[in-house]
């Protein structure tokens, strides 16, 4: 755990570099958005996406995987090609409707607020309930045909903590609706980093910055918040620094985990 982690009783976080991360939650090991492959180039449509450094470690490093979370399939910094080999081998995951169909087998899509239960394996479920997400600035129906549909996803589970994972979302207002149902939530793994392209959207935001990461932990009452897709990729506008520096600006220091690398 690091310095900025709120307690030592939580579960650690693994994170390996852009939006991928580990972590373990009531006996099943879960895994967002698998991007494992080597720094290069991909061509996107309107543009190029550079990954500018290695993940920490390789799938075969990880260990069992049970579920991946995936936000969405339509992009290499959230499903890369070493990723999509992975689902291969791993017997669920869960995305977005449209990815679903386009996945195939092993893939189940979660429209929003849409939930369904996983067996523990000394008894009782997890439910991995798929939430709202926007790719972008602007109503979903004006980024959607842009940028894709996007999923996030809480887990909850009795005598479990609640765990919110962002996927890429760019909406403060989503995540109040999600608070409302769920809140205060104790582990919140956001998606941040500040991306932009200056032909898409004029520049404006396409996945929240550190600021915004630190009002959604407000809004959410995380008890830690582990940041993930801030690294690895040119287009991120902001790091490490920059949530350090926000978090603490808002009093939340204590509450920032940046997780365990590799």
């Amino acid at each position: 755990m690091s310095s900025f982690s709120t307690t030592t009783e939580q579960n650690p976080v693994r994170v390996f570099g852009g939006p991928t991360a580990l972590f373990e939650y009531g006996g099943l090991r879960f895994l967002t958005d698998p991007t494992f492959d080597a720094p290069g180039d991909y061509q996107v449509p309107g543009g190029r996406l550079t990954k500018t450094a290695p993940s920490s470690a390789v799938p075969a490093d990880l260990g069992r995987i049970d579920v991946v979370l995936l936000s969405h399939d339509e992009h290499p910094d959230n499903l890369d090609n070493s990723g999509r080999a992975l689902l291969a081998d791993v017997s669920l995951t869960l995305t977005t409707p449209g990815g679903a169909q386009r996945l195939g087998n092993g893939v189940k899509g979660l429209a929003d607020w849409e939930s369904i239960e996983l067996d523990r394996s000394g008894g009782g479920t997890i439910t991995v309930t798929g939430v709202p997400a926007i790719h972008g600035p602007g109503p979903r129906e004006e980024v959607e045909p842009i940028t894709g549909q996007v999923v996030g996803f809480v887990l909850t589970g009795e005598g479990l903590p609640t765990v919110y994972v962002s996927g890429d979302n760019a909406s403060l207002d989503l995540v109040r609706q999600i608070a409302d149902r769920f809140g205060p939530v104790d582990t919140a793994i956001l998606f941040a980093g500040g991306p932009r392209f200056p032909h898409l959207f004029d520049g404006k935001l396409i996945v929240i910055d550190s600021a915004q990461a630190a009002e959604a932990a407000k809004i959410l009452g995380a008890r830690r918040v582990v940041p993930v897709h801030y690294d690895s990729w040119a287009h991120f506008t902001e790091g490490r620094d920059e949530l350090v520096a926000a978090f603490t600006d808002a009093g939340l220091a204590d509450r920032l985990d940046l997780g365990d690398r590799g």
